[in-house]
């Protein structure tokens, strides 16, 4: 027997165990590239409207922040500035792809079971790893398909496409070391989106003060982040093969790391101490709430810090966002429908709110799905055999999946409120407005909140299937228009019916249906979580 014996049988387990979400992430972000592409090359034909456009976002140093720097007026340049998130939303699902085939199996002690079989030291790490790189490979060589099918040179999609497989590539490394630095999931979760977080910050903050990819004296805190890499590489403008070796010798380099650490701990214990607690509990914990506060306050801060910064700098490039296409008639009329007014910057504010929605709902998927965690790791059924009634203790985590996307998308609000309001002269004016925009989209959350949570108590299962929902909202939300899908399948998602507050006229009648929807789902859930057994495995 040798250390990677068992890898084969064990990628197989994985393929198996998410034939359903691989696919779906995979393609869902490989297409996005491609309908940007074809959005620029309909609203900017020419080379003088593309110029214009170009000049109004590198000179704002928020959008830059936000996307990246653009290194041409091509329609290829600008689509990689458009999918600068792009690489970050890879380098996330990478992360906690190997985290949950890793660290998460031995937390639920199914590892150990394997462990007990014909399997070498390095096979469970190797499996999780090479599942992951082969999918990022996979969604390069997408991207970089979709982008020449578009009309785009071949060279520049194939540089663009093999960016962002290399920077998920490098982050599944950074997930499988953290897996080994820590006896539980969620640790292990926290210390790669730690991770992940400082290398957005310093790819944040390098864009920034960059000059927009122009040599600027903080460009060098970009080349530090594995998140700045892909644009450094400068797709379709003058290609620079060369920086493709940065992710290459990081993941490599992280890889060797988390190797001979995941042999030299023991099964289930990582390489940091659990902190141990007082000897007796506080009144705190003396219920199911106390204990639901203490399980999510960490997931709470670290989601409500993230979105207050994403307010700023959404709010901070609004004004920029509304000069950078005063010169085309095209596109000003399809963001004023998106924003639900002519203005152009609240145009931009509406849709950029509305994106920041369906990141809240993936923190109200989560929290729900925390439920469904505690249950398979063992910790819900020495719980429900005390006095803990079953509502009460699933209500707990609930609460969390309804007033936690609440708060985060409030302080989103109030974020972009200041910002803009700044930026423009007028914070008593625009603070509450960003604020009554944000919470506008809390009940289309609430509905993903209550199918994950109805999924919890019915189909156990398939929880996990409130991931590929939030995927199919994202996919109409970004290419329905693009598509030109029929107003019945838009309306399968929620996030149509959220009404837009910025400007012109709006009904509380849609957020009124949304909140009444959730409410059934969350009742289902309870009533139908009273009469299954459990745990369900």
């Amino acid at each position: 027997m040798t250390a990677l014996t068992g890898t084969r049988q064990l990628v197989r387990l994985i393929l198996r165990r998410d034939r359903v979400l691989l696919p779906i992430w995979i393609l869902l972000l490989a297409v996005l590239p491609a309908s940007y592409a074809g959005t620029y090359a309909e609203l900017y034909p020419t080379a003088a409207e593309r110029a214009a456009y170009l000049a109004g976002t590198a000179s704002n140093p928020s959008i830059v922040a936000l996307l990246g720097p653009v290194y041409g007026d091509s329609v290829g340049a600008l689509t990689v500035q458009r999918a600068g998130l792009l690489a970050l939303i890879v380098a996330l699902v990478s992360v906690l792809t190997v985290v949950r085939h890793t660290r998460t199996e031995e937390e639920a002690g199914r590892r150990e079971l394997l462990g007990a079989t014909v399997l070498g030291r390095y096979a469970g790490l190797t499996a999780a790893l090479l599942v992951t790189y082969a999918a990022n490979v996979l969604l390069g060589l997408l991207t970089a398909a979709g982008l020449a099918a578009a009309g785009l040179p071949g060279a520049g999609s194939l540089l663009f496409g093999a960016g962002v497989a290399l920077t998920g590539i490098a982050f599944a490394s950074v997930g499988g070391l953290a897996a080994q630095l820590t006896e539980s999931a969620g640790g292990a979760r926290g210390i790669g989106l730690g991770v992940l977080g400082l290398a957005f910050v310093l790819r944040l903050a390098g864009d920034a003060g960059g000059s927009g990819g122009t040599g600027g004296s903080a460009e060098w805190l970009s080349w530090l982040s594995p998140l700045g890499w892909a644009a450094r590489g400068r797709a379709f403008a003058d290609e620079r093969w060369w920086v493709l070796l940065l992710p290459l010798l990081f993941s490599a380099a992280v890889a060797l790391v988390a190797y001979p650490v995941s042999v030299r701990r023991d099964l289930g214990a990582g390489v940091f101490p659990p902190r141990l607690g007082p000897a007796s509990a506080g009144r705190g914990l003396a219920g199911p709430f106390g204990l639901a506060w203490r399980l999510h306050r960490g997931q709470l801060l670290g989601w409500t810090v993230g979105f207050g910064l994403l307010g700023l700098v959404l709010g901070g490039a609004a004004d920029a966002a509304g000069d950078a296409v005063q010169g085309n008639r095209q596109i000003a009329e399809i963001l004023a429908r998106l924003g639900g007014t002519s203005a152009l910057a609240e145009a931009y504010l509406g849709g950029t709110l509305s994106l920041t929605a369906l990141a809240a709902a993936g923190y109200g998927i989560q929290a729900a799905l925390r439920a469904r965690a505690e249950e398979t790791v063992g910790r819900a059924e020495p719980l429900l055999a005390t006095a803990v009634s079953r509502t009460r203790w699933l209500g707990s985590h609930l609460l969390f999946a309804l007033l936690g996307p609440a708060v985060v998308l409030a302080v989103a609000g109030l974020a972009t409120g200041l910002a803009y309001g700044l930026s423009v002269g007028d914070v008593g004016r625009e603070l509450p407005r960003m604020l009554g925009a944000g919470l506008a989209q809390v009940p289309a959350v609430w509905v993903l909140s209550g199918l994950a949570a109805l999924l919890v108590g019915w189909l156990p299962r398939f929880s996990g299937a409130a991931w590929a929902v939030l995927a199919g909202c994202l996919l109409l939300g970004q290419l329905g228009a693009v598509l030109k899908l029929d107003q019945w399948a838009l309306d399968v998602s929620p996030f149509t019916h959220t009404p837009q507050v910025l400007g012109g006229t709006w009904t509380a009648t849609p957020l009124a249906a949304l909140t009444v929807i959730a409410a059934a789902l969350l009742t289902l859930a309870l009533k139908t979580f009273q009469t299954r057994d459990i745990p369900t495995l």
